[in-house]
């Protein structure tokens, strides 16, 4: 025979659930980058879209172009833009060092080291860009 206390019949315990600030990402450096790439996306999604708009202007003639360029001149657009470019930045950034985890490369069995892997990551992006900005600048 077992005895039960009268008073705890038909209660169930609570699963513990411990109560976590909504800054919990602001308490270190590795979180807060964390969140912050997380939240770059949105941005990078911005970008593409700002640049659609910008070959649909150019595809629809001169006086579309002048329009996106009016609008582009917006001092609200600007400022998104301009924080768009960080976070892309920053995007590209974490995303290279990330890459050598992610992407395992081995050459003639022998696995990559990661520094090789980010360097040529980064060589790659400066060699584009000048190619961008010579295809932009001309001569």
């Amino acid at each position: 025979m077992t005895t039960e206390n009268p008073r705890s019949a038909g209660v169930r315990p609570r699963p513990y659930q411990p109560q976590m600030s909504v800054w919990w990402w602001l308490s270190k450096r590795s979180y807060l980058v964390f969140v912050l790439r997380e939240l770059s996306s949105v941005f990078v999604a911005w970008t593409v879209v700002f640049l659609l708009l910008l070959v649909r202007a150019v595809a629809r003639g001169d006086g579309a172009y002048q329009d996106f360029l009016a609008w582009a001149a917006n001092p609200v657009v600007i400022l998104v833009n301009v924080v768009a470019f960080a976070f892309v930045i920053l995007h590209t950034v974490t995303w290279f060092a990330l890459t050598p985890q992610a992407v395992p490369a081995r050459l003639r069995g022998q696995r990559v080291p990661p520094s090789l892997i980010v360097a040529s990551q980064y060589v790659a992006w400066a060699a584009l860009s000048a190619f961008v900005v010579w295809l932009v600048v001309g001569d």
